[in-house]
This record gives C-alpha cells, sequence and structure tokens, in this order.
C-alpha cells in the first residue's frame, strides 16, 4: 500500500489543482522549469516527471520550440507518446499485464480478508468519485491502490515478484489511456473491479483469473490494442 507520495507525484498534484482551479487556463503556456523548480523547491529531475505525467493523463502538451501548454481537463483525446518506446512495445506491456495479473488474481483469491475486501471496494469508489471530480491523478493513484493490494495477496510469490519488477511499465498502461477514455468506459471499468472484488471473496480462483483477464483486455482495446 502506498504510505507516501513521492515528490514528483506531490507537485503533479499542486500543477493537477491549478488547472482544474482555473489559475493556469486551457491554451495557457506553463512557466519554464526553472520557474517551477524554484516555485516549488524542487529539482529539475523532479518536475520534469510531474510534468511528464501531468502530459500522459493529457492535461498538458508540450510541442517541440514553443513550451509546454495546459490541454485542460477531458480535453485531450489522444494519447501521449508511450515513454518505454525505446523498450517494449505499449502492446507487449499490455499481453504481460495479461498473462501476469489474471495469475495474480488466481493466486489471490480467497486469500484477501473482508477488510481487504471492503478496501478494493472503497478505492473503486474513490476511482468513481475522482473521475466525477476530473482528478485524474487520484483516479489512477486509487487504481494503482486497487491491483498493489491484490498482489500483495498473490501467494505464488515468484509470480507476486515478477509482476512487482514489471511495475513502472504497467504503472504508465494505467495512465496511458485516460485521455482517450470516455464516461462510458470509466463505468464499464468500474464494474470490472466490482466483479474482479466479488470473484476474489468468492475464493473461486478461475474466476477471479477470468475477471481480472477480461479487465485488462477491455483496457488495452480502449487504448487500440486487441488482446483478446
Amino acid at each position: 500500500m502506498f504510505t507516501r507520495t513521492p515528490v514528483p507525484q506531490s507537485i503533479a498534484r499542486k500543477l493537477q489543482e491549478m488547472i482544474l482551479s482555473g489559475d493556469l487556463k486551457s491554451g495557457e503556456k506553463i512557466p519554464s522549469q526553472r520557474e517551477l523548480s524554484e516555485k516549488f523547491g524542487i529539482s529539475r529531475a523532479s518536475l520534469r516527471e510531474a510534468l511528464l505525467t501531468l502530459e500522459t493523463i493529457g492535461l498538458i502538451k508540450t510541442e517541440a520550440g514553443r513550451g509546454t501548454f495546459v490541454v485542460g481537463a477531458g480535453a485531450s483525446r489522444a494519447m501521449s507518446e508511450w515513454k518505454f518506446s525505446g523498450k517494449h512495445s505499449l502492446r507487449e506491456v499490455f499481453e504481460t499485464r495479461l498473462v501476469l495479473e489474471g495469475e495474480v488474481a488466481g493466486y489471490a483469491a480467497g486469500h484477501l480478508s473482508g477488510d481487504d475486501l471492503k478496501h478494493l471496494l472503497d478505492l473503486t469508489n474513490r476511482m468513481e468519485q475522482a473521475w466525477s471530480d476530473r482528478d485524474f491523478l487520484s483516479n489512477v493513484d486509487a487504481d494503482l491502490e486497487f491491483h498493489d493490494l491484490i498482489a500483495r495477496k498473490c501467494q505464488n510469490r515468484m509470480i507476486a515478484r515478477l509482476y512487482d519488477q514489471v511495475r513502472e511499465l504497467v504503472t504508465e498502461t494505467q495512465r496511458q489511456p485516460i485521455p482517450i477514455t470516455d464516461p462510458a468506459r470509466m463505468r464499464a471499468s468500474l464494474s470490472e473491479h466490482r466483479a474482479i472484488v466479488e470473484a476474489l471473496g468468492s475464493g473461486d480462483a478461475e474466476a477471479s483469473r477470468a475477471a481480472m483477464r477480461q479487465h485488462v483486455v477491455n483496457t488495452a482495446c480502449c487504448a487500440g490494442f486487441d488482446i483478446g
């Protein structure tokens, strides 16, 4: 479970709030990295990571030779460039998620406490509220914590370790489709999360595996990949 907000994520939240509140308006060029790093008292590296997160979820866009501009909450209808393209394709990561996350769920079935299951439902509700508020960062954070909790209950430690080793890439595939996710798809995703919780609570490994795999397939489809 996440216990501390990393500096880049904290700064991304502050900038997102400035966009949502209108302090930074759609189409407006944001201050330079030097100005922002001085304003927030952070390193350029941390700031760049924060800006990359906001670009991934479609709130800002960098234009070569011009600077970085506010896109606006929910205004973008195109995914940002895949940041790991030099190592693995986005399709490969979704295909890996399909294999690993299905097995993680299967081996976690029946091993979550009542409190664990309640927390998973609370996280799903938090995702729903964050989406309604256009708070995309909180939406993704709740999604990440949802999958993290299931992974920690996986009884096959080797599979859990393999999943942990690709966590950074998995995280990006959970952020990546946000700009092109419409309300209907988000409602479906929330229903899929609740179906996963129900299957896990029943202790049915096959049902849990199938529910998680279907969720990954549908998420990949939203991103433009048919991996079913």
